[in-house]
């Protein structure tokens, strides 16, 4: 038996009655069926796919968040990659009836989605919390224009850092710009709040955030989810009173901005969901209410837990259901929540007064304790237990074979003897830190922007300024411009894997668009360099060097792609990288390789010979070439040149 499918959103059972209706399976296809009208599908393949979509997947926070977008019937989605942000977009990428690409940066991505709520179209952009500050011009005048259709601006936090530079809130860009806030708890309320924060915007005419956290993100939990929705695109109507900003239009657009904050003020009450009875209130937002929640249940706390699912802006009717006037605020980063509360004049006890930490992530034993303190419950946590053994420390490194670590090698022997200020960027090439060739780093562009700031206040200094690719064309071309045009004496090593690596191998703007080209525009000296090839990159890099000390700008393109993406495509073509040995007869314990090139598959045994661990070892030969006594060697030579060649076009 089979199952016919129209690709226009029409299925019937063959043999069955003709207007049965049922949804399509096209939407889990991951392309188009090769007669675009028609799709016949096997009865199993039509059971799995109601199996998808009625019952529970174990899903990220972040799949549960596109899948969410898919049953509202997103068109349109962007973003740029970010832990803990990636997997919405990774997960959007596999329906290919609607737009979904990856942009240069976090403002593209808005804009573009902006553009297209503009024209009536459901659309997302997704970033990383620090993205966000990226894409703050376009958020704000969102706010004042209003959309046609729907915008949703999925971001990500990260506190406690585990992948980023700082701990930001986003909640605090709802405040500011006056953007309606949603924020989930898990999984299952990251699906729910995606796919109604569609209907919000679009009822609203105005932007919406969604703000999960690492904790939501990067969960997997059961979750039910529903059939994708049909692609809702528009057509753009001209709205010159609205959507051009000049002075005088945005002074009223202002005004109408403030009257829809008080609406959607009022509307927030109805993401607010109230559990138990008591005199003892706790009001939770985000994963601090799956905390709150064990913490009250576990020590059989007869307390009334308030849940807010839109954090800003907040009613003031909330105070109703607060009839004593106090209560305990658990939320997840700055006390937004807690700000606002108080500014409606309810007492509360959370992160203003030191009940819960204002850094880092809650814990379920940090949420324990302060709602402990706060309702005075006497409850003593015990120590967590030491175990019998520390673990060794396990510093971040760059992967064995990863280009950046033959570039950081020819620069620092291309470099030796001069005064060098490392000027860092955000990247895999931010692991150059363990190599003492990191001085500063703190954002996205940081290395050429501040760079050029230190090379024109200290003219005693060779600034060496490393970027990878994708930062490059997401921070770095207008700094470029200025390197230029301000003659900036500055050495620019753009490390290019030929992917967004460091947040899963995404796709770089690279490969259509070089980034020598651009200095090749401006007219600043280039030296493209295959970090693969010692020899070769440490003779270019010394002329860039010289350059760059003789008062001139360089740009070095150091191009070679991720050894873990080469990897990849080494294991789909059934083919192993050689492995390289090290001949203990020739070692002489110089440390060349363990100590400078620095790889991380090389350790040095107690006589201080190199031994390389053959289950990390990736063939990439740069140990071999820095050897001086031609100690290390191939175990398969004849692999060599087949691996450097399938690596340079993975």
């Amino acid at each position: 038996m089979a199952v016919l499918f129209d690709w226009n959103h029409q299925g019937a059972v063959l043999g069955a009655e003709p207007h049965l209706n049922l949804p399509t399976i096209t939407y889990l296809s991951m392309c188009p069926p090769a007669q675009p009208n028609r799709l016949v599908a096997d009865i199993d393949k039509f059971i799995s796919y109601i199996y998808l979509f009625i019952v529970r997947q174990l899903l990220l926070g972040n799949e549960a968040i596109a899948y969410g977008a898919l049953s509202a019937g997103v068109a349109v989605a962007t973003g740029y990659p970010g832990t803990p942000s990636s997997e919405v977009i990774e997960t959007l990428l596999e329906y290919r009836d609607r737009i979904v690409e990856w942009t240069t940066n976090e403002k593209v991505a808005v804009e573009i989605a902006y553009g297209a709520a503009l024209s009536g179209a459901r659309a997302l952009a997704a970033m990383k919390h620090v993205g966000l500050n990226v894409a703050a011009d376009p958020l704000h005048s969102a706010a004042y224009t209003g959309v046609e259709g729907a915008l949703l601006i999925v971001v990500a936090d990260d506190p406690a850092m585990w992948s980023s530079q700082n701990e930001q809130d986003t909640r605090w860009y709802g405040v500011q710009a006056y953007v309606p806030v949603l924020e989930p708890s898990d999984p299952q309320d990251a699906f729910q709040l995606a796919k109604e924060g569609f209907s919000l915007s679009e009822s609203f005419g105005h932007p919406v955030l969604l703000r999960s956290v690492t904790r939501v993100s990067h969960v997997r939990a059961p979750v039910v989810v529903e059939p994708p929705a049909p692609p809702k695109f528009g057509r753009f109507q001209k709205r010159v009173d609205k959507h051009v900003l000049v002075p005088a239009i945005a002074r009223t657009r202002k005004v109408d901005l403030l009257k829809k904050w008080e609406s959607l003020a009022d509307v927030s009450l109805r993401y607010t969901k109230v559990d138990g009875e008591g005199d003892l209130v706790v009001i939770a937002s985000g994963v601090g209410y799956a905390y709150a929640a064990e913490a009250l249940e576990r020590y059989n706390v007869r307390a009334r837990l308030i849940k807010i699912g839109m954090s800003v802006p907040i009613s003031k009717r909330i105070l109703d259901m607060v009839p004593q006037g106090e209560a305990v605020v658990v939320e997840e980063g700055d006390p937004v929540l807690e700000i606002q509360l108080r500014s409606l004049g309810l007492r509360t006890k959370g992160k203003l007064d030191g009940f819960f930490p204002r850094h880092g992530e809650l814990t379920l034993r940090s949420v324990i304790e302060g709602i402990s303190k706060a309702f005075n419950l006497g409850v003593k946590l015990p120590s967590a237990p030491r175990p019998p053994l520390e673990p060794p420390s396990r510093p971040a490194y760059l992967c064995p074979g990863c280009p950046h670590m033959g570039t950081f090698y020819a620069l620092r022997i291309a470099a030796a003897g001069a005064k060098i200020v490392w000027s860092g960027d955000i990247g895999c090439y931010s692991l150059g830190v363990n190599l003492g060739e990191q001085d500063v780093l703190t954002h996205m562009g940081s290395s050429l922007g501040l760079g050029m700031g230190i090379a024109q206040a200290d003219r005693e200094k060779l600034v060496v300024a490393t970027i990878g690719d994708s930062t490059f064309y997401h921070a770095a071309l207008p700094q470029l411009v200025d390197l230029k045009t301000k003659r900036v004496p500055l050495l620019l090593v753009v490390m290019d894997n030929e992917y967004t690596a460091m947040t899963g191998g995404q796709p770089s703007p690279s490969r259509d668009a070089p980034a020598e080209i651009f200095a090749q525009a401006l007219g600043i000296k280039y030296f493209v360099v295959d970090p693969a090839d010692v020899k070769t990159s440490v003779e270019k890099i010394r002329e860039a060097v010289s350059l760059a000390k003789s008062g001139e700008p360089a740009v070095v393109v150091s191009r070679r792609p991720c050894i873990l993406e080469a990897l990849r495509v080494a294991r789909r073509a059934g083919f192993s990288p050689p492995r390289y040995v090290v001949d203990a007869d020739k070692c002489k314990s110089c440390g060349i390789c363990y100590n400078l090139l620095k790889c991380y598959a090389i350790s040095k045994q107690p006589d201080g010979k190199a031994w390389i661990d053959p289950s990390l070892c990736n063939g990439c030969s740069m140990c071999a070439q820095v050897c001086p006594y031609n100690a290390i060697k191939p175990q398969e030579p004849g692999k060599v040149n087949r691996w450097l060649e399938l690596w340079s076009q993975a």
